[in-house]
């Protein structure tokens, strides 16, 4: 039988603490790879094909170093943490396959599925996202404990779940690695984001170029005003003279401006609104 302390170390601390949770010792034993079922729960979507072709190349070398986890569900063995494993063992031809079995409930399962996945390397931005965001929602937890479960920093978590704030099909382009985790990031809270996202991807701009390019349209144009010009100062001196009111003009070198009246009672008012009625 598979040493228990040896075969935690290779789990990630958040999943082999929770294989640690259990009041029973995890069985470990060859079964054939027919009876294990893929978890109808698991987080994870998308399996890079090139990282699952190379997994397979080394189990077809090695075998499966790391054994998959299950639990038992009737004649058959479901998955809770290892799904790459088992598809890369079928991709490679075995027929029997490691696994250590856990006693685990429908919560905890989905529990261990989303820690396992989230502690890899390789998952979809999205995908670690929406792990984050479950373990909040269906476990209970805040940003500080799964900050502190995973091994990631708060701000790192705080950063993923603000993606999921990205319309649906800028969130497509992150899963389908048209853009980085660092070019969506700059995108999130933009009411114009899939527009920008597009114009990332076509012009194949980095994250400073992006960065650069949202910093352009976060910041409204601005023109210079003239307020010293002579025609300027004659026409406000005219309105003052036919209303009788404080008049100032705002005009901008692309021929755009305001004009605006100061008056102190509403007497001033009615008298300028009859000027305007009399005259236009």
């Amino acid at each position: 039988m598979t040493n228990t302390i040896k075969l935690k170390k290779g789990l990630g601390r958040g999943l082999s603490s929770l294989i640690g949770d259990n009041k029973e010792s995890p069985k470990s034993n060859k079964v054939l790879i027919s009876s294990i079922i893929r978890n109808k729960n698991q987080p994870r979507k998308n399996f890079d094909k090139e990282n699952l072709d190379e997994l397979t190349n080394s189990i077809r070398e090695r075998g499966i170093i790391q054994p998959i986890i299950v639990r038992k569900q009737s004649d058959k063995y479901e998955i809770i943490a290892g799904e790459r494993r088992w598809q890369a063992a079928q991709n490679a031809g075995l027929h029997e396959v490691p696994i250590v079995e856990v006693e685990a409930d429908d919560l905890k399962s989905l529990e261990f599925a989303i820690v396992e996945n989230v502690q890899r390397d390789d998952l979809n931005p999205i995908e670690e996202a929406n792990g984050y965001k479950r373990l909040i929602n269906e476990f209970q937890y805040d940003q500080d404990k799964v900050a502190k479960f995973i091994g990631k920093s708060r701000a790192h978590i705080t950063n993923c779940i603000r993606l999921l704030s990205l319309p649906n099909e800028v969130l497509k382009f992150v899963e389908n690695k048209k853009l980085s985790q660092g070019h969506a990031k700059v995108l999130v809270g933009l009411e114009n984001c899939y527009s920008i996202a597009k114009k990332i991807i076509d012009k194949k701009l980095s994250v400073r170029q992006a960065e650069n390019l949202v910093r352009i349209y976060k910041s409204p144009k601005k023109f210079k005003i003239i307020t010293s010009d002579s025609n300027i100062k004659a026409l406000e001196k005219s309105l003052q003279e036919k209303t009788g009111l404080q008049a100032k003009i705002y005009h901008k070198k692309n021929n755009k401006g305001t004009l605006s009246f100061e008056y102190s009672n509403t007497d001033q008012l009615d008298r300028l609104v009859m000027v305007i009625k009399a005259n236009y």
